[in-house]
């Protein structure tokens, strides 16, 4: 078939228009034979296949009786074959950049959820606000409890997260979550969290934009993510096909992405915490993580060099003397989305300042490409226990093949990757792994999934 359309460029080039014509026909009478074993799943038979090779074959011989000589095949056949390897990495990048906008995209339903709670949460008078606000739980900062913290502006993925941990947990009530989100999302994570039954458990919820200490003066991060060069690459008409779609994702610029360097500071009293990324699922109990010993490291998270492109080499510039002078390359990297935090270890080592001296070093993006990992790297340098790898199962939104066995001996699985499971495009065999957590009974998700 390849070679017959070599022909058939070259019998148009020499204005045999018939041939071309029959050369065509052909190819297409092999496309049908082979689309119809592709939709059935049953091989060709011979003698389905010998007629139209015979007949295929037979106009071969006749282009080149014709003269088509050898030389003028091979050169059309490699121009030929490099318009495919152009069109075909063109399809490349061009599906990338639509998963990409496809993982960025909020479903409707999602949408109307906000909606709906946030017309809820308007719909409550001041002095309820006031007076639900106000309450301080003695628990928020009772260190003999179980502390947890999700930075998300995504409700019903921040649900799922909640709800997993307290239905594994042995004692929910012993365990308190504390939820930082965005303005535009901070009415509604409010009245989720109001309005749904969490065993016992103890919720704070707050908004980002109230931390008034977290300003440029404070956190190169802010003064970085607000210069004109990065709004220009986000949110431009950015045309860079040299640049990594996944780069390019919004998450990148969200500040909320960025508070995990900051959690001794939101949280002073506290002394241990577990993080968990909004799209994970629990299916453990969590609370020996607290009694883990970290042998005085601030970081206790799995690792993820079993496959050599997850050490420090693959995320960070060692040709710059700055990090070739202090890192060694093939040190192992390791996964956020589970990490339980020594907040007392965090302040003695000044992690944030470091991190902070980091991200100044890499103001012009030199040191690393973007996002939160390769800062974590440089910060939590020799400060990072590694934990049972089946504490943190991750790749669920991008590895089709995870073996089952590992899926259910995880405390936590993570939803890493494009294909998240609220998404359309999500990974099907996993799906269920995340919808069973989901409080179907709520009349607002029953109204959003029916319109």
């Amino acid at each position: 078939m390849v070679l017959a359309k070599a022909y058939v460029i070259i019998a148009k080039e020499h204005n045999n228009l018939h041939l071309a014509w029959e050369l065509s026909s052909k190819i297409r009478s092999c496309q049908l034979l082979l689309s119809k074993a592709a939709m059935t799943g049953e091989a060709v038979t011979m003698e389905e296949a010998g007629p139209v090779i015979k007949s295929l074959s037979s106009l071969i011989f006749k282009a080149q009786d014709v003269h088509y000589d050898i030389a003028t095949t091979i050169v059309t056949m490699k121009s030929y074959i490099q318009a495919l390897e152009e069109r075909a990495n063109k399809a490349t990048i061009q599906s990338t950049v639509f998963a990409q906008l496809s993982a960025e995209a909020l479903p409707k339903s999602l949408h109307c959820l906000n909606v709906k709670l946030m017309t809820d949460w308007l719909k409550m008078t001041s002095w309820q606000k006031f007076s639900h606000e106000s309450r301080i739980s003695p628990q928020l900062t009772d260190n003999n409890l179980y502390h947890f913290c999700i930075f998300s502006d995504n409700v019903l993925a921040t649900s799922v997260v909640v709800n997993s941990t307290v239905i594994n947990a042995n004692n929910p009530n012993r365990f308190v979550f504390h939820i930082v989100t965005d303005g535009i999302i901070y009415g509604a994570m409010k009245e989720w969290f109001h309005s749904n039954d969490l065993k016992g458990a103890t919720i704070e919820v707050q908004n980002i934009e109230e931390f008034h200490w977290l300003n440029e003066s404070y956190a190169p991060i802010i003064k970085q993510l607000h210069s004109p060069e990065s709004r220009t690459f986000y949110f431009g008409p950015y045309q860079g096909v040299n640049v990594e779609p996944k780069l390019q994702n919004p998450k990148f610029v969200s500040l909320l992405n960025h508070l995990r360097f900051y959690i001794p500071e939101i949280y002073p009293l506290l002394e241990k915490i577990v993080f968990l990324d909004d799209d994970v699922v629990v299916q453990k109990d969590l609370s020996p993580l607290f009694s883990l010993d970290l042998h005085g490291n601030v970081n206790g998270a799995v690792e993820t060099c079993l496959e050599a492109f997850h050490r420090y080499y693959k995320y960070l510039n060692f040709s710059n003397s700055i990090i070739s002078s202090k890192f060694d390359p093939q040190a192992c990297g390791w996964a956020f989305g589970l990490n339980i935090f020594d907040l007392g270890a965090w302040r003695k080592a000044n992690v944030t300042a470091k991190y902070h001296y980091w991200q100044e070093q890499n103001a012009d993006g030199t040191l690393w490409k973007l996002g939160t990992l390769p800062p974590a790297l440089l910060s939590f340098y020799g400060l990072t226990e590694p934990l049972d790898r089946r504490w943190h199962v991750l790749g669920l939104g991008y590895d089709l093949n995870i073996d089952n066995r590992l899926i259910e001996s995880a405390a936590v699985i993570h939803f890493n990757g494009n294909m998240k499971p609220w998404l359309k495009l999500a990974i099907g065999r996993y799906k269920p792994l995340w919808h069973r957590y989901i409080n179907e009974s709520h009349p607002h998700l029953q109204d959003c999934a029916t319109s």
